[in-house]
Parts: C-alpha cells; sequence; structure tokens
C-alpha cells in the first residue's frame, strides 16, 4: 500500500473527482479527513468508506472562511498529531461572457478557488514546516492554462492556482514539502452529466482519444503525486485531459 497510515485531508471530498479521491487513496491504507461545505455530502462518504473497512473523519467547512479553515487543521492534529498530504481540491464555477459576468459571480469563483486554496494551504504548511515533511496538492483546470469561453473568473483562480503551486515549492522545499498540481480535462463527474448528449460528444472530440476522463483518472494521479514515487516531483502542474490542449 502506498499510503499505508498515512493522514491525507481533502476539500471538497463530498462529491464528484474528491468523493473518488477519498475512495481510492483508502484502497492504498490511507486515514482520510473529508472536507465539504456540505454537511450532508460529508456523512455520506464518511459512511461510504467506513463500511469498506477504511477510516474516515469528516468536517463540514467553508475553505473561503480562515477561521473554520485553521479551527479544522488544529482538530485534525489534536486526533491524529500529522497530515500527510493535504489535497486542495474544493472549486465551484459561476460561468457568464465577460461583458454580463457580474461582480458577485466573479467574487464567488475567486474566493472559493483562489482564497479556498490560499488559507488552506497556508494552514497545513504551518503544520508541515512543524513536522518537516509533508505533500500539498491543488486542483487546477486545463482551462487555467489555456482559457475557455464564458469562464474568466474560473480560469483565471486556476492560472492563480498554478502560480501559488509553483511559489509554494520553492519557498517549502527546504522543509521537506512537496507542492504539485492536477490539470484535469473534460471529465465525467456528474455535473457533466447532467448536460444535453450533444455537448457531451462536443466535448469528447475534442480529444486525441475521443472520451472524457473518468474521476478515477484525475485521482490516479493525485494518487501518484501523492505517494513516495513522486518524491522528486514537485512544482510541476500535471495535465489530465486526454491531449485536448495539443
Amino acid at each position: 500500500m502506498r499510503l499505508k497510515n498515512k493522514v491525507v485531508v481533502v476539500t471538497g471530498g463530498g462529491r464528484g473527482i474528491g468523493e473518488v479521491v477519498c475512495l481510492r487513496f483508502i484502497e492504498e491504507g490511507a486515514k482520510i479527513v473529508v472536507i465539504d461545505r456540505n454537511g450532508s455530502d460529508v456523512e455520506r462518504v464518511v459512511d461510504k468508506i467506513k463500511q469498506i473497512g477504511g477510516e474516515a473523519i469528516g468536517k463540514e467547512v467553508d475553505v473561503t472562511n480562515k477561521n473554520q479553515v485553521d479551527e479544522m487543521v488544529k482538530d485534525i492534529i489534536n486526533k491524529y498529531k500529522k497530515i500527510d498530504v493535504f489535497i486542495n481540491n474544493a472549486g465551484i464555477t459561476a460561468d457568464a461572457k465577460l461583458e454580463k459576468m457580474t461582480e458577485d459571480q466573479w467574487e464567488q469563483v475567486i474566493d472559493v478557488n483562489l482564497k479556498g486554496v490560499f488559507y488552506c494551504g497556508q494552514s497545513a504548511a504551518k503544520v508541515m514546516k512543524e513536522q518537516g515533511y509533508g505533500v500539498i496538492l491543488n486542483t487546477s483546470s486545463v482551462v487555467g492554462v489555456y482559457g475557455n469561453f464564458g469562464q474568466t473568473n474560473y480560469a483565471a483562480s486556476k492560472w492563480g492556482v498554478i502560480g501559488m503551486t509553483k511559489t509554494w515549492a520553492k519557498e517549502l522545499g527546504k522543509y521537506g514539502i512537496r507542492a504539485n498540481a492536477v490539470a484535469p480535462g473534460f471529465t465525467l463527474t456528474p455535473m457533466i452529466e447532467k448536460m444535453p448528449q450533444n455537448v457531451i460528444r462536443m466535448m469528447e472530440e475534442k480529444s486525441p482519444l475521443k472520451k472524457l476522463a473518468q474521476p478515477i483518472d484525475i485521482a490516479n494521479a493525485f494518487l501518484f503525486l501523492a505517494s513516495d514515487e513522486a518524491s522528486f516531483v514537485t512544482g510541476t502542474v500535471l495535465n489530465v485531459d486526454g491531449g485536448v490542449v495539443l
């Protein structure tokens, strides 16, 4: 098992890619802390993990609230005495073309996708510096690298995540902390599944592989970066996009 007895925190762990990451990491022996702002989703994923014999706790947290984030990290340390891996996966969208995007749409996405990652990364880094080791992984997006129609806010936030990741790798490496990002392409999450079939087919056609990613594809990328197999990998952005950006 690649993550036996390692404590892994996953924000946005209550659904979609985050949920699959939690379940995949359990298979590798991790102890999971499921973080989400939806308490019922947290409970559901924790129960699912326990039903398959894994160890997990859950916390309802708004990552845009610094006090809640700091309290969350403190509670995890009180219980487990360490955090081995912290995955910043919480994120939202609020799409609109540039001239129609509202101030509220801009601020919501920037707050969750950028400020939330900053708060969590900052709090996790303090713990990991004291430990002398740790891994911080951030969810970016190919949209953050190449942009996307109607997603000024989302693209800006995900590009910002890449900038933070590379900065943290430079600042924290001397403390034994690695920082990397995963940039998923179009992924078949429940949100995507609700889209019209013609839109899904259009997204499939953009990839040389002619298909969308499954959430497990993204989870496996996180698993590699979290494991000792990636012990000399830091400051990188791993695109998992089926070649859509070629």
